[in-house]
């Protein structure tokens, strides 16, 4: 039954969708044929990656080898790095996210949850315009509903899985088959009880067309937002006009922004082929980066006869438009400028990581189109290229030279191509490029940790290594900026296997609780990892802590401003 909920939102929708359609398909700003500059020194968001829902309990748990078809990133892979598993009210369900969401996790992703409802003895019904079964969270219920997040987080915390995050509700303000919240309901949850979920970060509102009335509540009020981490979003419908969120912009320093739900542009059953209708999601992906500025994107279901991957488990048109990004733009990446419409029908995209550019260029056109991309403030040698196309499906081109930091390819009919290049100079050379970059033994205060010299790579004269104790901590004591606002903060760290977990305080608040730190492979292979705080101008002190029993060895870190 539950299964059904979905297509009911096709059926509800779909007016709107109808209506927003139109101006989805139009591009907003047209200009004649031009270059496509992708400026390396300027940065944009921090990527978290790109993924998909798994739901057991309405239409059955990925299979094994589905698991590793969605979250590897080999050949006939889609690369996911971001899976959202299903907070079940009835906690002796909770056992079905485990094995998905383990090997996600082990394969590289991050895990985040989402309930649709309180547990029924929380649960009461109301009249809603005249629906006398609507259902809200009673109102002395609040701590308990907090404290059964709590539970969940622990549970799967015990049974090998971090969540990077919990949501606080599902569409709240598209609940006719769950719980209803509104603006002021959610608004007084999170100032009064969100604070109390550990352990994990707390996303809301998770609207179901990123209707601002139900987000602007938070962003507006100093208490709910400090125990808001993520900023949440679905997009059915919801014009691309729409995407922009200036507030968040305004007020969110330091906070992430996710798109966490859509299916694009329709779940009609068996579409996951059609083209060119597939080559929308590539453009829809593009508009939420471009446009809408989002960290992650986040499909509906992974295996869906509408979805990234079919009923059969083998990759769709619609997965292998996906894939263009999440294959490439990995965790940790910056989107970095680019002309983002150089020719009436083609759009473009960049972003830099791991000392790589990664650029998406998708014609909408029905002709051909050659297109010339410049790299502006970084270099690459040659280009490897990426199609999918009516008969191709992520098929390898062959190798693009760059001469004077350009290239030009051609970008067939209907058609998403990534172009992928190893940078050589300028300010492309990691996941952060220019900033100020501070040495992790100078200049800092180290508590029950030490400088070493053992492991070779590290810059400046030497590197700090935690001690085996949670409290241990590192911090910077001035870090200059000249404007307030976020900040990347980008490490160069090293740790042989596992993931270590540290706090992070940014003048004595806690502003990220145990941001996970990964395996790089050995003590002297040096690794990078990008987060993003809110900073003052002036003078600011940056601390990390470990949370267990260790850290890992911490080179230093660099400081740029995110625009």
């Amino acid at each position: 039954m539950k299964m059904r909920l979905k297509l009911k939102k096709s059926a509800n929708l779909l007016l709107a969708c109808l209506t927003a359609l139109p101006l989805m398909l139009t591009p907003t700003n047209v200009s004649a044929a031009s270059d496509a500059n992708i400026n390396l020194a300027s940065e944009k968001q921090l990527i978290k990656g790109f993924g998909g829902i798994n739901h057991p309990a309405w239409i059955g748990d990925l299979t094994a080898a589905q698991r590793e078809t969605a979250f590897g990133n080999d050949q006939n892979q889609l690369g996911f790095s971001v899976l959202r598993i299903y907070v079940d009210p009835d906690r002796n369900n909770w056992s079905r996210e485990v094995a998905t969401a383990k090997r996600a996790i082990e394969k590289g992703a991050i895990v985040f949850a989402s309930p649709w409802n309180p547990p029924s003895d929380m649960v009461e019904t109301f009249n809603r315009n005249g629906d006398t079964n609507a259902k809200r969270l009673k109102y002395d219920k609040y701590a308990a509903y907090a404290q059964h997040l709590n539970d969940f987080v622990t549970y799967m915390k015990n049974n090998g899985v971090n969540l990077y995050a919990i949501s606080v509700q599902n569409e709240p303000d598209y609940a006719h088959d769950w719980t209803w919240w509104t603006p002021q309901e959610m608004l007084r949850f999170m100032k009064e009880n969100a604070g109390s979920i550990n352990n994990t970060k707390v996303m809301a509102p998770e609207s179901f067309q990123y209707l601002k009335n139900m987000s602007d509540p938070i962003l507006n009020d100093p208490q709910a937002l400090a125990n808001m981490d993520i900023l949440g979003a679905h997009t059915y419908g919801t014009q691309i006009k729409d995407f922009a969120y200036p507030l968040f912009k305004q007020k969110g320093a330091g906070k992430e922004l996710w798109m966490t739900e859509v299916y694009y542009p329709n779940s009609d059953n068996n579409s996951a082929d059609r083209w060119p209708e597939a080559l929308d999601v590539s453009y829809h992906m593009h508009s939420a980066m471009v446009e809408g500025d989002f960290q992650a994107y986040v499909w509906w279901y992974i295996r869906r006869q509408y979805g990234p991957m079919k009923e059969d488990g083998t990759i769709s048109k619609r997965g292998y438009n996906m894939a263009h990004f999440s294959k490439f733009v990995r965790p940790g990446y910056v989107r970095v400028d680019a002309t983002k419409n150089p020719d009436t029908n083609t759009y473009v995209s960049a972003y830099k990581g791991d000392n790589k550019v990664v650029i998406v260029a998708i014609n909408r056109g029905t002709s051909a189109t050659s297109q010339r991309f410049v790299l502006q403030n970084g270099n690459a040698s040659t280009v490897s290229s990426y199609v999918t196309d009516s008969s191709r499906n992520l098929a390898s081109l062959a190798p693009i030279n760059v001469s004077n930091g350009a290239f030009t390819a051609q970008l067939p009919a209907q058609s998403v191509t990534t172009f992928v290049a190893n940078l050589s100079g300028g300010t492309g050379g990691g996941n952060v490029g220019t900033g100020t970059t501070y040495e992790a033994e100078t200049g800092t205060t180290l508590t029950d940790a030490v400088i070493e010299t053992l492991y070779p790579g590290f810059t400046g004269s030497g590197y700090v290594n935690f001690n085996a104790y949670t409290g241990s901590a590192i911090q910077w004591n001035n870090i200059n900026n000249t404007i307030t606002g976020t900040k990347n903060v980008k490490f160069r760290y090293a740790q042989e296997s596992g993931t270590r977990n540290l706090d992070i305080y940014v003048n004595g608040t806690k502003v990220l609780s145990n941001e996970p730190f990964t395996a790089t492979g050995s003590w002297s292979t040096w690794g990078e990892k990008t987060i993003q705080v809110p900073m003052n101008a002036g003078v600011n002190t940056l601390r990390i802590v470990t949370t267990g029993t260790e850290g890992p060895n911490i080179d230093n870190i660099t400081v740029t401003a995110a625009s």
